[in-house]
């Protein structure tokens, strides 16, 4: 059983390990109302259709329910999840802000790495969450069991989030705290130790209030209601998880991301003033920031794996960021790119051909 004193131990723990914020919050019983919501809630979700191709997110037991609406049906013994973040707000410009015709967009939490090794949010979290983990077993004599997740495992973090008081879940669906804002990594160590009723911290309180920024700054109208995301329209998702060729009608409203999004997040007023990292675990490339469509566009394997060994885009792969380029190229304004969309145009890979040709007519009408 955690006590208070125990939380607070672990908290601690977590900032000392290079967290920002930290908080720990009990897995709702399968028969709780809270479970019963959550588990609707998501089962509603992806049946809509909204999470588009990501596959993952629709596994399910031989019983046919979503692991990810219940933790405990992947994890029968999980009895509360300790939530870590850190924040990635680097100084340096917004999407919003103004920027030359030839610049692309890479989202801020890409940013990070050095040309010759990446840095992925991922490998810089696990060892993190692994040292709090170490220290907790230690404490408790490892009579405890344990799983630590970055992304990778059938936990709902931002719902954890938000009844372990680390930050409310915004009307854009990122975690916002009061203090940091959105730009956020979480990491999360699943446990088999309850967490004592006394012990538990308050859900961070919703201070969205009646703004509407994100929504209205959305260029896909993915936000279709306060706090729910269409995934399938979103930019994020467009750019980094849809395979193929992405929706025609939909290429226009991309503008110039190449790799993410941030829109929704850099109009949010809670990001005014948020912090830049402490951390130096996810330095910033300068290159990446606004980053030179032609130059994207001229790298060839071997650069690009030189340039992205190791980080997100690196997962993305090289064609289908390709793909996002010729797009941005398309809706430049800029018939300087027509050579290099006119080359793609004949590309072996179809996406990229269709992209390239897509965006050749945008520049040339005629």
């Amino acid at each position: 059983m955690l006590t208070r004193a125990d939380r607070d131990w672990i908290e601690a723990r977590a900032l000392a390990a290079g967290f920002d914020l930290a908080g720990i919050a009990t897995v709702p019983a399968e028969t709780s109302v809270e479970a019963g919501q959550n588990d609707l809630r998501f089962t509603e979700w992806i049946a809509a259709g909204h999470a588009g191709e990501m596959e993952y997110l629709k596994r399910a037991n031989e019983a046919g329910e979503l692991l990810r609406g219940d933790l405990r049906r992947a994890m029968p013994w999980a009895k509360s999840v300790i939530v870590c973040a850190l924040n990635y707000n680097a100084n340096g410009p917004r999407s919003i802000e103004p920027a030359p015709a030839t610049a692309g967009w890479i989202a801020r939490y890409a940013w990070s790495g050095r040309e010759t090794k990446g840095s992925d949010y991922h490998d810089v979290l696990l060892p993190r969450l692994r040292a709090v983990e170490s220290e907790l077993k230690q404490r408790f004599n490892d009579a405890c069991e344990t799983r630590c997740y970055v992304d990778t495992g059938p936990v709902l973090e931002r719902g954890y989030a938000k009844r372990a008081g680390v930050g409310w879940i915004g009307k854009n669906t990122c975690v916002i705290n009061q203090q940091q804002g959105s730009w956020l990594l979480l990491g999360v160590i699943v446990t088999s130790l309850e967490l004592a009723a006394d012990a538990w911290a308050l859900p961070a309180a919703d201070r969205c209030g009646s703004c509407t920024r994100c929504i209205d700054a959305c260029p896909t109208d993915a936000l279709i209601a306060p706090g729910q995301m269409d995934a399938s329209r979103c930019i994020a998702y467009l750019t980094i998880e849809k395979k193929g060729s992405i929706a025609e009608d939909l290429r226009p409203l991309m503008g110039r991301q190449v790799f993410g999004c941030d829109i929704c997040q850099d109009v949010c007023p809670w990001n005014r003033r948020a912090p830049i990292a402490t951390s130096d675990a996810l330095p910033a490339r300068s290159e990446l920031v606004n980053p030179a469509l032609e130059w994207l566009a001229g790298m060839d394997g071997a650069t690009f794996n030189r340039w992205f060994r190791g980080s997100p885009l690196e997962r993305t792969r090289r064609k289908r960021v390709l793909r996002n380029v010729a797009i941005a190229m398309g809706n430049s304004g800029e018939r300087s790119f027509l050579p290099q969309l006119e080359s793609w145009a004949s590309s072996d890979d179809a996406a990229l051909a269709e992209a390239a040709a897509w965006a050749i007519r945008q520049l040339s009408p005629e």
